[in-house]
């Protein structure tokens, strides 16, 4: 008999809340802000509420973000001239260097005296000649004679100069001032004509390249200020030198290079950065990074209550992400950008306002 009184209590206090709940809206009165106390009998709901921060325009430089890297201004393999083997490498690697720092030497081997053999030839060929001239004068040796002297002088002088070159092309010189930042020759080791002593890098100034889309690149003009930030956490700047008109066929983004002075060569080549280029000028909007949402079609934007009291929206583009909030183009005038309920509310749907 107990479990049943049990049972029988169970059903009883089920039954009484089960009451209570069906019950209780007739005894209680409505609570203040309850939707359904404020809608009259048989009357429409009020239009939601929503807050709302007015943005007004202020014309500012639009900037254009892009990932780029340091890059020498000049790089260049230094080759050998001739042939031999390396007899002095004076240089370290990453020494900077003055044009014309001897790089690496080759062994004269016989080159001077060739150079020796060529100057006792010329001057042989100059007493020739002279006495030529002189018996000419006499009468005693044809202006042909003479002719043919003064062609053979001439043609000494010219195995001078060239054994000179072949003596001064031992010593591979640095074409420009720069920093010798590989050395592919070593002490010992035979070069032909072509093959390299080392590369030699110029930056100073140095260039931060980067890809530019199709969609962005007419905004870029050469001349413009820009600015990157490397992973050092330092800021650079300089100006756009160079926009390419041709794409790159596999991205379809187009070359940009900046320049940027480097006194002491205190930045490298290769370094990543966060480069922005100024692209113009224009009206922006200053709205909190909150109030942005995504439309039906996917867009980024944002929704406003124009004059009439009813929700709008306009896509817009982030120019630049500030401590304060976004600075954003696409808006036009003074805007009263929802900030509270943009979530819920759909274009063309009237709203109460409620300052924020």
């Amino acid at each position: 008999m107990k479990p049943k009184s049990s049972l029988t209590v169970v059903a009883v206090i089920v039954a009484a809340v089960a009451g209570w709940l069906v019950l209780r809206p007739l005894f209680e009165p409505a609570k203040a802000g309850d939707p359904a106390a404020a809608t009259p009998q048989g009357g429409a709901a009020p239009p939601p509420l929503v807050q709302v921060e007015l943005a007004a325009p202020v014309v500012r430089p639009y900037m254009l973000e892009l990932r780029g890297r340091t890059k020498a201004i000049r790089s260049v393999v230094v080759r050998s001239e001739t042939a031999g083997d390396v007899a002095a490498t004076p240089i370290l690697q990453g020494t900077f260097v003055r044009a014309g720092t001897i790089l690496c030497r080759l062994a004269v081997d016989a080159r001077a005296a060739a150079l020796a053999q060529a100057k006792a030839d010329l001057e042989s060929k100059q007493l020739q000649m002279q006495a030529s001239r002189t018996l000419a004068a006499r009468g005693f040796r044809s202006a042909t004679q003479v002719l043919t002297d003064a062609a053979a002088r001439d043609s000494a002088a010219a195995a001078v100069r060239q054994a000179q070159v072949a003596l001064d092309q031992v010593d591979i010189r640095a074409p420009f001032d720069g920093v010798f930042d590989h050395r592919d020759a070593e002490v010992g080791a035979y070069l032909a004509p072509g093959q390299s002593c080392g590369t030699l890098i110029e930056i100073d100034p140095i260039l931060v390249v980067g890809d530019v889309p199709e969609t962005d690149v007419a905004k870029v003009r050469v001349g413009a200020a820009a600015s990157a930030q490397l992973v050092s956490g330092d800021t650079i700047e300089g100006r756009v030198r160079f926009v390419a008109h041709d794409a790159d066929p596999q991205t379809r983004t187009y070359r940009v290079e900046i320049t940027v002075p480097n006194p002491g060569d205190a930045i490298r080549s290769g370094l990543s950065a966060d480069v922005r280029i100024e692209a113009g000028v224009g009206p922006a909007h200053l709205v909190p990074a909150s109030a942005l949402v995504l439309d039906a079609r996917g867009r980024q934007g944002l929704r406003f209550v124009g004059a009439d009291g009813k929700v709008a929206f306009a896509p817009i583009k982030v120019l630049e992400e500030t401590p304060r909030g976004l600075w954003v183009s696409g808006l036009a005038g003074r805007v009263r950008v929802i900030t509270v309920g943009q979530d819920y509310v759909s274009s063309g749907q009237s709203v109460r306002v409620s300052a924020g």
